[in-house]
């Protein structure tokens, strides 16, 4: 089922999106935030350009340029943050826009050995810190 582009945070750039996430920029067909709770330290949401299409629906261009862009983010994200482990999820059961999840994992961290936890709301950073962790996955697009 469909959501309206009208009811997307993503399509809307709303409130609830500045909540939950920093735009950190735009990828060859994607744009690119980072999640403020930062359980998983350097986690972050690659959201395809256009709102209501599912992964097999992309052309084969298409679809290699969005995972390009996932694959860019998550090598980015290795080599800012060093993590034992980079889970890729992409859930839309009610957001009916093409995003991925990607969560670097650490042994000792928050999470790691099960699936990873939407929002623990259990860390969140001043923004200073958000900053910093932009510029680091920056550095390394």
């Amino acid at each position: 089922m469909t959501s309206p582009a009208s009811e997307c945070l993503y399509c809307q750039n709303n409130d609830t999106l500045h909540q939950l996430m920093i735009k950190i920029g735009d990828l060859e067909v994607s744009q690119l935030f980072l999640f403020k709770e930062q359980s998983y330290s350097g986690r972050c949401n690659v959201v395809y350009k256009d709102h209501g299409v599912e992964l097999y629906e992309l052309n084969d261009e298409q679809s290699a340029a969005f995972m390009r862009d996932v694959a860019k983010v998550g090598k980015a994200i290795a080599i800012a943050f060093n993590p034992d482990k980079i889970n890729y999820g992409a859930f839309s059961d009610t957001l009916s826009h093409l995003h991925v999840h990607i969560v670097p994992k650490y042994k000792d961290g928050y999470g790691f050995g099960s699936v990873f936890e939407m929002n623990p709301q259990k860390t969140y950073l001043s923004d200073t810190e958000y900053e910093t962790v932009i510029q680091k996955i920056k550095a390394n697009l």
